[in-house]
């Protein structure tokens, strides 16, 4: 068969990015109030970020 140089693997395809399937949850941006409130516990810098950025937020709409 002349065109076998020509053609792709099977193993080759399934290589490439694009033709993965993806990853349950991968690309879930989701999380629970728990979750935020176990960040803040542990980070209070965090808090005191979101708390700037909410007085922020409040004195624009004025």
């Amino acid at each position: 068969m002349p065109n076998e140089q020509n053609e792709v693997s099977k193993a080759d395809v399934q290589s490439v990015k694009l033709n993965k399937l993806p990853v349950a949850g991968a690309a879930d941006t989701e999380f629970s109030a728990e979750e935020a409130a176990e960040v803040f516990q542990h980070n209070p810098a965090a808090n005191e970020t979101a708390a700037n950025e909410s007085a922020k937020e409040a004195l624009d709409e004025f």
